[in-house]
């Protein structure tokens, strides 16, 4: 049996939202303008406004703050970088547990001249509202958190962030590429400038994502060329991606949310059952639905992998969308884990197609391989 539980790092495309795109690769798939005044033009223009529509109706925006983009990196570098060219010099906040999207482009801004400030986070990985507060001052120009933490699954108190960001007066970009559809978010009554999501995390195509520009806040193309999406992302416009996104929406349930939450905790149960010595990375509460990090005392995570996907289990170890290598896990360094325990964890990611035989099969397969591992590791 194949038991995919890597779902934090990409999902699997839903039928429905291949056959989808499917007429705008092969029937409609004039450019999406009506420049050329041909009708395979206006149908491809039509749907990529649908989709945009769809998207901002979803977020409670108006389709003129939706920006299609190749996807979460893009969106947050846009934003982060566009933010703060607008402003000239200033200081960028952010966290010790982002996405190295946004951590590599404040890195770079750095390099350049802006101050940064990361910001650190409670065992738990939370953000504490107190500590933004206090790093804010006359110098602040950008606010850049994630929404949720697509390692270990903490979910930030976005509310109450945007409310502190709103009256100090500094523009506040979320990164909610994790908690997109998992989690409520209704940008309309928030105060958030910018927002990224994407598409390949709830089951849509890669390759396209958007930024929600409710700041109005004028970008600087990364890439130069004829002007599309408002002007900011030059080139032909990805109109089956975009279709694919909006599906994806269109098709999304909350009771599917409410399944992988239970089927996640029965996982947990079952590893603390018979691993009593396992502990949560993470919080118990205020999670992602789909999200389990457990760390394994006295084994090595990337032994637990290889021997799962010799079973037909993908999982993950260490920090998503890190190059391989031996050092522990930033993220879980920033929430107090000494480097071996984290290189004893394990992420599980759980989407819609998995169901409770998959789940018992991994636990089945699970025990024998920590089980085998710290046999081996105890006869050192």
């Amino acid at each position: 049996m194949d038991v995919y539980l890597d779902n934090a790092t990409t999902t699997r495309v839903d039928g429905r939202v291949l056959d989808s795109m499917t007429e705008y690769f092969v029937e409609q798939y004039g450019a999406p303008t009506t420049e050329y005044g041909h009708s395979w033009g206006t149908a491809a223009l039509e749907a990529l406004e649908d989709s945009r529509s769809t998207i901002a109706n979803q977020l409670g925006v108006s389709a003129e703050e939706v920006v299609f983009t190749s996807g979460g990196v893009e969106s947050n570098n846009m934003a982060i970088q566009g933010i703060a060219r607008s402003a000239g010099e200033g200081k960028i906040i952010t966290s010790q547990i982002e996405h190295s999207s946004i951590l590599e482009t404040v890195k770079y801004l750095e390099r350049v001249g802006f101050e940064v400030e990361a910001l650190p986070v409670d065992p738990t990985g939370v953000i504490e509202p107190e500590s933004l507060a206090r790093a804010l001052d006359d110098d602040s120009i950008l606010v850049a958190l994630g929404h949720s933490n697509g390692e270990i699954g903490t979910i930030q108190d976005v509310e109450e962030i945007s409310r502190i960001c709103r009256d100090e007066g500094v523009p506040l970009h979320l990164d909610a590429r994790y908690s997109f559809m998992w989690e409520p978010l209704d940008l309309g009554t928030l105060n958030v400038t910018t927002t990224s999501v994407t598409s390949h995390l709830i089951h849509g195509p890669k390759g396209i994502g958007a930024l929600i520009n409710s700041g109005n806040i004028e970008m600087e193309p990364l890439v130069h060329g004829p002007g599309r999406e408002f002007g900011t992302v030059p080139g032909t416009p990805n109109v089956p991606g975009a279709v694919g996104m909006a599906k994806a929406i269109e098709i999304w349930r909350e009771e599917d949310v409410h399944r992988i939450r239970a089927l996640r905790d029965m996982l947990w149960t079952r590893i603390h059952e018979e691993f009593s010595d396992t502990e949560l990375n993470g919080p118990s509460e205020n999670r992602l639905a789909s999200n389990l990090n457990v760390n394994f005392p006295g084994v090595e995570g990337e032994s637990i992998l290889l021997y799962l996907d010799m079973a037909g289990i993908a999982v993950s170890t260490g920090s998503a969308c890190s190059s391989k290598n031996l050092k522990p896990s930033y993220v879980l360094s920033a929430t107090g884990r000494p480097p071996e325990r984290s290189h004893g964890s394990i992420r599980f990611s759980l989407s819609r197609f998995n169901d409770r035989e998959q789940i018992d099969y991994a636990c089945e397969k699970l025990v024998e391989v920590v089980s085998k591992l710290q046999e081996m590791s105890s006869m050192r």
